[in-house]
């Protein structure tokens, strides 16, 4: 009786093992190649997916998680990859953890992903981490300098005030010194604090902070809460600012934050770096392809305003680092050609 038993607890077990193993990878990424079939024909013009990916954005008042929870639950919706967007520290903490196999996808500024792909600035210690593609580039977020001083009319006016500068090492923070650099100035030449955006606003409003770096699309939330209440200004960059920070920061464009997005008293010349959706590698093709597809053939239907920027030509601009095969599927369907691995 008792080897019978025995054997019948050894039986179960090895039934459990077998239904759990389709679940994980050992490097902890996608699910999503290990539990398909190819050549089905599915909602998204013949993939069928099946993946369980995590999704990581940035603060709750960014926009990030605000266009990000949109893109997810219509990717959820729509095909069989099922994508769970979650809020994160933004660009590098979505590197980091999707190099660790936490997240499969996330969102990051493209100066940002080049930082991590060749291994400087926020990566510069702990190395190059090139084991994600991109997925696409979706919006430009543009660098605005919020304040509610009216006498700061310029970057130089920064000097000796105090300034949030973003969360320590994160790309705001790197955005930040590259505006202050532009202008003969430096971490030092000011009282900086390292707040998210969420923590600026709050500091502006209680006269902790006399102005704020926000790196996002706008309308950004937490900005736009700012504006809601207080009279609210947005600092312009003068032209020869910006040719220079361009000239030697090539990954900046030339933007204007017109005045009726937050409803300013004039129109904000700035600049502004790409926001880009990564995957890893190892997420399989038909769940890329899910995501992209998702996104392009819903277009304007995605209820955000982010949404009325996709634009073809501009998702597939990145050049320095290759796409996922699974985008680079969906843009080859559409003409266009992509960089791939």
């Amino acid at each position: 009786m008792k080897k019978f038993f025995a054997l019948l607890t050894a039986v179960l077990l090895v039934a459990s093992l077998a239904a759990c193993g389709g679940d994980s990878n050992s490097s902890g990424g996608s699910t999503g190649g290990d539990s398909q079939t190819s050549g089905d024909s599915g909602s998204s013009g013949g993939s069928t997916g099946g993946g369980k990916l995590t999704f990581g954005t940035g603060g709750e008042q960014g926009t990030y998680y605000a266009f990000g929870t949109v893109i997810a639950q219509a990717i959820s919706n729509e095909t069989g990859t099922s994508i769970t967007a979650v809020t994160s520290g933004g660009s590098q903490d979505n590197i980091d953890m999707m190099d660790m196999g936490s997240y499969q996808l996330g969102f990051v500024q493209s100066d940002v992903m080049s930082y991590a792909y060749e291994g400087t600035n926020l990566f510069a210690e702990s190395g190059a981490i090139t084991g994600f593609s991109t997925v696409a580039a979706l919006y430009m977020e543009q660098v605005q300098l919020v304040t509610l001083d009216p006498s700061i009319k310029s970057v130089a006016d920064l000097a000796g005030k105090n300034v949030s500068i973003g969360a320590s090492g994160s790309g705001v923070y790197y955005n930040a010194l590259d505006v202050l650099g532009v202008y003969g100035l430096s971490e030092d030449d000011i009282n900086p604090t390292y707040q998210d955006f969420g923590n600026s606003v709050d500091s502006l409003t209680d006269g902790k902070i006399d102005a704020a770096f926000v790196v996002a699309g706008a309308p950004t939330t937490a900005v736009t809460t700012l504006a809601a209440s207080r009279d609210m200004y947005l600092v312009s960059l003068d032209q020869e600012h910006i040719d220079k920070l361009i000239e030697v920061s090539p990954y900046y464009s030339p933007y204007t934050i017109s005045a009726d997005v937050y409803g300013t008293a004039e129109d904000c010349t700035t600049v502004a770096v790409g926001a880009v959706i990564i995957a890893r590698d190892d997420v399989s093709e038909d769940d890329v392809y899910n995501v992209v597809s998702t996104i392009f053939e819903k277009g304007t239907d995605l209820a955000h305003d982010k949404a009325n920027e996709l634009d073809m030509d501009f998702a597939t601009s990145i050049t320095n680092i290759p796409y996922h095969p699974g985008a680079a599927r969906y843009f080859s369907e559409k003409g266009v050609e992509v960089p791939v691995k």
